[in-house]
C-alpha cells in the first residue's frame, strides 16, 4: 500500500511539473544583442498558452520566402494590450520588431507589430485610442 501511495505522489508531482518544465525563459531562447525588424505577410496566429505565436512569410533579397514565427505573451496579455483575434487577416502586410532566436531558426520574440495602415501594437501597450495623452 505504501509503495502505491509513494508511486502515486511521484506521478502526480511529475504531472504538475510538466507545464513548468515546458515553459522557458527569454534569455534561454532569444538574444538581446540581435534585434531584428522584418516585413512580411501575415499567415496565421495561434492564441495559446504559455505564449501565443504570430506566423508570417518574409521574402529575402534573393526572392526566397521564409516562414517566420514570432512568439508573444499569452492570449490574456495580448488581449489586455489591445490585441484582438480578428485584427489580422491572412495576407496582411505587417512589420514585426523583436529579437532573434539564439539557435538561428526563423523564430523571434516579438516586441511590436506594425500594420499596413501604420498603426502599431507593442507588447503590453494600451489599446488604440486609449494611449496616454501628453
Amino acid at each position: 500500500m505504501r509503495t502505491k501511495l509513494v508511486s502515486g505522489a511521484v506521478g502526480l508531482g511529475l504531472l504538475l511539473a510538466l507545464p513548468v518544465l515546458a515553459h522557458h525563459s527569454f534569455a534561454a531562447e532569444y538574444d538581446t544583442t540581435k534585434p531584428v525588424t522584418l516585413k512580411g505577410k501575415f499567415t496565421k496566429m495561434d492564441w495559446v498558452n504559455p505564449h501565443s505565436q504570430v506566423y508570417f512569410t518574409v521574402t529575402d533579397a534573393d526572392g526566397k520566402t521564409h516562414e517566420w514565427r514570432a512568439e508573444t505573451p499569452p492570449p490574456n496579455g495580448l488581449y489586455r494590450s489591445g490585441w484582438r483575434k480578428n485584427m489580422l487577416k491572412e495576407g496582411d502586410e505587417i512589420t514585426v520588431q523583436g529579437y532573434m532566436a539564439k539557435d538561428g531558426d526563423y523564430i523571434m520574440w516579438s516586441q511590436s507589430v506594425t500594420f499596413s495602415d501604420g498603426s502599431k501594437l507593442t507588447l503590453n501597450s494600451p489599446p488604440p485610442g486609449l494611449e496616454k495623452k501628453e
